[in-house]
């Protein structure tokens, strides 16, 4: 493996490419190229995951066995790692930068109004603009074939080689709305993959509304690479109807630039590094796709999905194929998830203004456990929270959510566990519920639809009906900790 030495530059606040952000990492010591030859079978993934596990740095596969590209992962493996791919030193200054937004009240004066330009001209400006030549598009393969992409198989019992960092484009053909997804494309063929939309995803809801217009071929771009935000962006999860890639150039803080497709009507990322331009036949039959070993860490087992045709790729000339491994956690879409608690928790605040802090843990697989902490403000409030949060978008998947008071911090975990196990009484303060479900969950009683359980971990009110006296938490007396604070050098403990 080769490396070079780290400097300090700050992170800019967009990349130009994925090569782009390469070299930054590579400036940072965190990069590594691999530049003996590697089986694209279950060889990166399992070199991938022992780099993960202790927190090593991204990887450049130099040479793929079958194909002429080179392959990038764990990109993302680091809340380091994933700040940079968003411009910024630490996640939470994205998520400051939400929060001004959110807080913003209807300027009143003149110089209200000029406080509100750089807020509103940032939201403005993040829109994503056309252009009419893409380095996306400096080569158009005159015969596309999947075959030469390095995609990987990772893990034995997959169904085939699996696209899994892909930036999926539709549009609603009523609306005109873009939306962006990362859906799993297993490889069926040299020009077709599997397009694993989920019966909740917007992707499917598009195919829904092609099949009752009668129009039969739906067009799909998939991209792949380019500026690290944009597949962040195609993972979050946006309100429908809101473009993911003005997501991506708010972040950015510059316009993600678009270009028009060669073989379909629709718009890619001008820094992709590949393009596969096609379409879905909502009236052909669906064909069984999977088992994947899924970011669960289970298979997720074979079922039948949409079809995706290949009619065109573009890309790069010197493109470099973006990837992924999920399995058992933690995995890099560990930090995917991650940004997301972070930078949707100012959004979720501005509607439930009580919620203090959330911890989405990794060992949850972002749908098994939600931990809230409240300001609780009447009798019953845990339970409020939990039934506002079932109904609030992709938190209706969550499996369980458990809410302690405004003192603990639910970023660390043990701490959560001591005052929760301590404050609930079992047949009281747990609850549950039945509602939509992850389709990926294999123990609920059907597919996409089971049991939730509330925890009510908040000290107990007497309007609750807790008739007995509720102690108090030990604390050292500040002024006690500041004397010690002052002799422990001295007692060279």
């Amino acid at each position: 493996m080769a490396t070079h030495e780290p400097t300090t530059d700050p992170p800019p606040q967009h990349f130009d490419g994925l090569r782009d952000f390469v070299r930054f990492l590579e400036s940072r010591g965190q990069l590594r190229r691999v530049t003996r030859e590697i089986d694209p079978v279950l060889e990166v993934s399992e070199i991938a995951q022992r780099v993960m596990r202790v927190g090593g740095p991204a990887l450049l596969f130099e040479r793929i066995k079958g194909s002429p590209f080179p392959l990038l992962i764990n990109t993302y493996a680091t809340r380091e790692r994933m700040s940079w791919a968003l411009g910024v030193g630490d996640l939470a200054e994205h998520a400051r930068s939400i929060a001004d937004l959110v807080k913003s009240q209807p300027p009143s004066s003149l110089m209200d109004k000029i406080r509100m330009l750089p807020k509103l001209g940032r939201v403005a400006g993040a829109m994503p603009r056309t252009v009419t030549t893409a380095p996306c598009q400096q080569i158009v393969e005159s015969t596309p074939d999947l075959g030469r992409l390095p995609i990987l198989t990772t893990w034995p019992e997959d169904g085939g080689p699996y696209i899994t960092l892909p930036m999926v484009i539709t549009r609603d053909p009523d609306k005109g709305t873009r939306n962006v997804g990362c859906y799993r494309m297993q490889v069926f063929g040299p020009r077709e993959t599997g397009m694993h939309w989920q019966l909740h995803k917007t992707g499917r809801r598009h195919m829904r509304r092609y099949q009752e217009l009668g129009i039969r071929r739906m067009p799909v771009a998939v991209a792949l690479g380019g500026d690290p935000s944009l597949p962040y962006a195609a993972t979050a999860p946006l309100p429908d109807g809101i473009d993911e890639f003005m997501f991506a150039g708010f972040l950015r803080r510059k316009p993600v630039e678009m270009v028009a497709c060669k073989t379909v009507d629709l718009e890619v990322p001008a820094s992709a590094d590949f393009v596969l331009e096609g379409y879905v036949d909502v009236d052909e039959p669906l064909r069984r796709e999977g088992p994947f070993g899924d970011h669960t860490g289970y298979y997720s087992l074979a079922d039948d999905y949409p079809v995706f045709h290949l009619t065109a790729v573009t890309r790069r000339e010197n493109p470099i194929y973006a990837t992924t491994v999920v399995g058992p956690p933690p995995q890099e879409d560990a930090w995917l998830g991650k940004a997301t608690e972070r930078l949707f928790l100012p959004l979720l605040q501005m509607t439930f203004p009580e919620i203090v802090d959330m911890n989405l843990p990794i060992e949850g697989v972002f749908h098994n456990l939600c931990i809230v902490s409240i300001k609780k403000d009447y009798p019953h409030h845990a339970r409020k929270i939990c039934h506002s949060l079932w109904g609030m978008g992709q938190m209706m998947f969550a499996k369980v959510i458990v809410v302690v008071d405004d003192d603990v911090n639910v970023q660390d975990v043990r701490e959560v566990a001591w005052r929760a196990l301590n404050n609930i009484d079992a047949k009281r303060d747990v609850f549950f519920a039945e509602g939509v479900i992850d389709v990926l969950d294999h123990a609920s009683v059907s597919m996409g639809f089971g049991g939730k359980l509330g925890v009510d971990a908040t000290r107990k009110w007497k309007e609750e009906g807790f008739t007995r006296e509720w102690p108090e938490v030990l604390k050292m007396p500040p002024e006690v900790i500041a004397r010690v604070d002052g002799l422990w050098k001295e007692l060279g403990l």
